[in-house]
């Protein structure tokens, strides 16, 4: 059953924008008529508004389940600020909070209720919704259901007693990311069955892709941040806790406010970081993959790797953390032989089943032939995820800096042969030595300067053969010894070698200097949008005035208004509250309460 309230005004009056985006319509209808839904749409896509609304719309109250108190905190808040009456329940309440919390759900006092998974499926918290008048169920991150997807959370698998308890109650499942396997999962496990899919693209089009050969991987970072996101908040992911800690010590020591998170920390101190990340401008997250999934945070610029992630999707899924405002933002990866060979060792390493070590070195494969490509980077990114895209982006490193192919069968049968007459036991540099004929006295004293493919590999130096061996590995030519990296031929090698089949490899772009890089004229992404001087003065002025506002309130900054709405401010500069409330998304309950305060910045520069 639904209120008179419309969509489109819910839309304008409390969140500020005049149009729906993509699917969204559609699927505020759909949820607002009673229908099931699973909802896969990118990040910063505009998913939370499917189910806010509908929210608001229906009657009683929407149940949202989400895995992390941080992103039901800062949802409440952005709602709470938009003015509709919004709560959580989670273990960071005192019992007699969370009851009245459940008794202000029960009485109808509240519009939205987020909360954890393994709360909601308490006999408690069930009888507890049972005397409360249900909306709908929201089910965020619903890829945790999957044993398939990157973030499998068990609690999740209890929410399938939501369609026996409340069978009349519209159900929507929402995933920034989730492949075929994981999609099937989600509908089975949540009993979704005859729910409408809804798949709103994966394509991130403000997000610039990027993959470095690995050379010096800090010093890279270093000269990545200084030349583009000076000042910007951003996250570094890194495979272990001692170089998380490592690189945001190193970081701090260049004057970035780099702060370290992994399991590994006390949790006060992961939470005071986590905090700092949310509420300041400006800073950077240095973290393994435990920090980022729920994170909320409109306003971060890049994410960048220092370490291979361990799938496609995982990589979509981390990188989307950026530019969720929609401005231009950076996935930026360093990515190196070695790397291949820690993730191999993690996947065999494991006590998985052998079905799931062979999907997870499935996945892997397709992450390497990502890294390894010349083709744009948007268009191989996006067909994994069963998207065509016609490729040339202009926003991806492939294409603004195109790759030279070349017909490398004859390079490829040198490689692989060489692997053969050494033993395959050895690992790329150690090959790549015995190819340039490298005065080694490894090689020597393995009598591998006698085999007949010594010095063989003069075109191309170790650099270039170390690419050469890494592509192999990526195009299934050549398998990774677990146990020591060393290469060994796959079946796949044998026409290449026999028969001549072709192989077409890339060739290693020039190395960059990485120390002592100037920083560009528009060194931060966001000067890039706003352009003139004038206006970059007036955002700054802008941002200054709302994180004074968000102290005062404790609350993240873009809780008050996201960087998107203060460009366009800086941009239209609006004289009048009239004109105020046409910028996207300033809400009737954001205009009332700050919408002669940034009117007050703005006629300073006019």
């Amino acid at each position: 059953m639904t209120t008179d309230r419309d969509p489109k005004s819910i839309l304008r009056e409390v969140f500020g924008y005049g149009e729906f985006r993509g699917l969204q319509e559609c699927i505020v209808e759909h949820v607002c008529g009673g229908g099931d839904a699973l909802v896969l749409m990118p990040t910063g896509g505009g998913k939370s508004l499917c189910y806010q609304i509908p929210a608001l719309v229906r009657d009683g109250v929407a149940v949202v389940v989400s895995p992390l108190i941080a992103l039901m905190q800062d949802q409440v808040a952005a709602l709470r600020e938009a003015g509709v009456r919004a709560a959580a329940v989670n273990s960071s309440l005192p019992p007699a909070q969370a009851w009245r919390v459940i008794g202000e759900m029960t009485a109808g006092r509240l519009d939205l209720v987020y909360v954890a998974p393994e709360r909601l499926v308490t006999d408690g918290f069930l009888e507890s919704l049972g005397r409360a008048k249900v909306a709908l169920f929201a089910i965020d991150e619903a890829h945790c259901v999957s044993q398939w997807g990157h973030d499998f959370r068990p609690e999740y698998r209890g929410l399938g007693v939501l369609a026996e308890r409340f069978p009349g109650v519209p159900r929507i499942a929402l995933t920034a990311t989730a492949d075929a396997p994981t999609r099937g999962e989600i509908i089975e496990q949540l009993g979704l069955t005859g729910a409408a899919v809804f798949v709103a693209g994966f394509d991130r089009p403000n997000i610039r892709y990027e993959v470095v050969d690995k050379i010096d991987a800090r010093r890279q970072l270093g000269a990545f941040l200084a030349s583009r996101h000076d000042g910007e908040s951003g996250i570094v992911y890194c495979m272990s806790r001692r170089k998380v800690d490592q690189t945001a010590e190193w970081l701090a020591t260049r004057g970035i406010q780099a702060l370290p998170y992994h399991a590994g920390l006390d949790n006060s101190v992961r939470s005071a970081n986590q905090q700092r990340f949310l509420r300041e401008d400006g800073v950077v997250m240095v973290a393994t993959i435990a920090f980022g999934m729920g994170i909320d945070k409109p306003d971060v610029r890049f994410v960048a790797h220092l370490d291979l992630p361990k799938s496609l999707e995982a990589y979509y899924q981390e990188t989307g953390r950026a530019g969720r405002d929609g401005l231009p933002a950076d996935a930026w990866m360093c990515y190196g032989y070695g790397d291949v060979v820690a993730i191999r060792g993690l996947v065999e390493r494991s006590e998985s089943p052998p079905e799931r070590k062979r999907v997870e070195n499935l996945k892997l494969n397709a992450l390497l032939g990502y890294c390894e490509s010349g083709e744009c980077r948007r268009a191989v990114l996006l067909r994994y995820f069963g998207e065509q895209h016609a490729g040339g982006c202009g926003n991806c490193d492939t294409c603004l800096n195109p790759v030279d192919c070349y017909d490398g069968t004859v390079v490829a049968q040198k490689a692989l042969s060489n692997i053969y007459r050494t033993g395959q036991r050895f690992g790329a540099a150690y090959l790549a030595a015995v190819l340039t004929g490298a005065d080694d006295p490894k090689v020597t004293s393995n009598g591998h300067d006698m085999v007949s493919t010594f010095g063989i590999g003069g075109e191309l130096d170790t650099r270039e053969w170390t690419s050469v061996y890494r592509q192999l590995v990526a195009g299934g030519l050549v398998e990774v010894e677990i146990e020591h990296g060393g290469l060994r031929l796959a079946p796949q090698a044998w026409p290449v070698l026999r028969e001549g089949q072709q192989v077409r490899l890339r060739r290693e772009r020039k190395i960059e200097r990485v120390a002592g890089r100037k920083k560009t004229p528009k060194g931060r992404s966001i000067d890039a949008v706003l352009g003139a001087e004038p206006d970059r003065d007036l955002f700054a002025a802008l941002k200054a005035r709302r994180l004074e506002l968000a102290r005062a309130r404790g609350v993240p900054p873009y809780v008050i208004f996201h960087d998107r709405t203060l460009v366009e401010m800086a941009a239209v500069k609006p004289a009048t509250l009239g004109l105020m409330a046409c910028i996207g998304g300033v809400g009737e309950k954001k205009l009332e309460a700050y919408g002669e305060i940034f009117l007050g910045v703005i006629r300073e520069f006019r």
